[in-house]
């Protein structure tokens, strides 16, 4: 247990989503398997609202694909986007309602080298900055080594791990449109669902959705927000 921590409960992650994901700001989600433990601090965070939500997965029913997300709160949801990369995702609210969170970037605070070891294990002209070792959804779930085979893990399995604060209170944070959504699901008058640590550097870069026509630039963070889980994560 890292010192000024303690472990959630299940009840933690048992509430509707939009109560649930500004409390993760802070909070460490850690992962222990044969290789060491790696422990992040989360810094950014986005809501996704099942039926209620058209940017989320299970906007349209449940599929094998999402089917995690219909079961009990406190499980991870991963998958794989885009031919490129996982992300994960920590359900909550009650069965049925399939609510959760995408982790989306948060500082390496203890396993760093070899989360390092994981992100870097393509070679580079230069080492990653730490503050980019977590930044982006697909950099989160390398640093875990997590993929397909972890959807539907359990957070209270002893291998991963979530910690709270022992003084946990509401981190100061900023809303804004999710990732890399269109539609309806990236209007951030309607869907302000991505939550993040104002001016922390792993704060992933904000993406607007482009449509097939677009020529528009996408434009670096400050407020911001993902159904292309991918887009906005440094590599």
């Amino acid at each position: 247990m890292l010192p000024g921590f303690h472990a959630a409960d299940r009840t933690f992650f048992a509430r509707d989503v939009l109560d649930v994901a500004p409390e993760l700001l802070g909070c460490v989600l850690q992962r222990t398997d044969g290789d060491g433990t790696v422990s992040i601090r989360i810094t950014e965070v986005e809501a996704y609202a099942g039926e209620r939500d058209p940017g989320a997965h299970a906007y349209r029913g449940k599929t094998n694909r999402n089917k995690t997300m219909f079961g009990p709160a406190g499980h991870i949801y991963c998958y794989f986007t885009y031919g490129m990369h996982h992300a994960i995702n920590l359900v909550t609210a009650q069965p049925d309602q399939p609510y959760g969170c995408l982790i989306r970037a948060g500082d390496v605070i203890a396993g760093a080298e070899l989360a390092r070891t994981r992100r870097e294990a393509k070679p580079r002209k230069t080492p990653l900055p730490e503050r980019r070792l977590a930044s982006g959804p697909g950099c989160v779930a390398q640093c875990f080594a997590a993929d397909l085979t972890n959807d539907g893990d359990d957070l209270f399995d002893g291998h991963w791990q979530f910690l709270v604060p022992d003084d946990h209170t509401m981190v100061p944070h900023v809303t804004g449109p999710r990732v890399g959504l269109n539609g309806p699901g990236g209007d951030g008058a309607v869907f302000p669902w991505r939550y993040w640590v104002d001016e922390a550097p792993s704060v992933s870069t904000y993406k607007p959705g482009r449509s097939p026509s677009s020529t528009t630039r996408p434009l670096r963070a400050t407020p911001a927000g993902s159904v292309d889980l991918n887009a906005g994560q440094r590599p």
